[in-house]
């Protein structure tokens, strides 16, 4: 066999195309480098339950998957009952990022993971976001969570406006990042896909220059730079043009099964 690869696959608008449709080449090229002896994993910003139906679609059962973007990590485990168990965990005091959010955007909607992958949120979050377990509380009862991750929606600000006011609030002590709409993902300080990957990439053994991480989002930049430094950093075709610059490949879009055709010519 050639030497192991470590390939960690973003989710949504990789290896899902954003319609949520998981296309058959994708899958059959995954399966194709799993079955070469490749360690093919996902690095998502998914809660636990709602990445652990992708492995099931994709038929893969890595070692490790990086959920949360990067706050948590889980291990295989056969005892357990999904056939994983958290490996590492990060959380934070959201208390003060929170109250600096909500007095620059009094409008917004607010949630917060815990370290369970339950969501404790205020305002209004579409069916499904959020996934299976979550409950409707009082903002005051977010506080006093151990969080996660932090997620903001704002349907009221246009993209760009949104990306102002975050900059303008100079958050601390944690990472966060801007998704495709008025979406803001906030993790503890440090802690992104990147951090969790290299993590996993020591305990496997796998050298730096044979990693390929393949994204498309904002939440994915850490993780593409992490992989470009000495391995591959892909960015899927339609990614914005921050995500792209700090790769240092391309592939086609998640329309056009840019996963299967990379993944095809590994």
């Amino acid at each position: 066999m050639t030497e192991r690869w470590l390939i960690a696959l973003d989710v949504d608008g990789t290896v899902l195309r954003e319609d949520g449709v998981m296309n058959d080449p994708v899958v059959q090229a995954v399966g194709r480098v799993r079955d070469a002896g490749h360690a093919v994993m996902l690095a998502t910003g998914r809660s636990v339950a709602m990445t652990l139906p992708i492995l099931e679609r994709l038929g893969i059962e890595p070692e490790y998957v990086v959920c949360s973007n990067g706050a948590i990590t889980l291990k295989r485990d056969p005892d357990a009952v999904l056939g994983y168990s958290r490996f590492h965990v990060e959380t934070f005091d959201p208390s003060e990022v929170l109250t600096t959010i909500r007095g620059n955007l009094d409008s917004a909607n607010y949630a917060v993971e815990d370290e369970h992958g339950h969501y404790r949120y205020t305002g209004y979050f579409p069916d499904g976001t959020l996934g299976a377990v979550s409950e409707k509380v009082s903002f005051e009862e977010l506080l006093i969570t151990h969080a996660t991750r932090v997620v903001v929606i704002s349907p009221e600000h246009k993209i760009e406006d949104f990306l102002s006011v975050v900059e303008k609030m100079g958050l601390h002590k944690v990472s966060y990042n801007v998704g495709w709409t008025a979406w803001l993902d906030i993790a503890p300080d440090g802690v992104n896909k990147a951090t969790a990957l290299e993590r996993v990439r020591q305990l496997l053994g796998v050298p730096r220059t044979r990693v390929m991480a393949v994204g498309d989002g904002r939440n994915d930049i850490d993780m593409l730079e992490w992989a470009s430094a000495e391995g591959r950093g892909v960015a899927m075709g339609q990614a914005p043009e921050e995500v792209r610059a700090v790769a240092n490949e391309q592939t086609l879009s998640d329309l056009d099964d840019g996963v299967a055709v990379l993944l095809s010519a590994f």
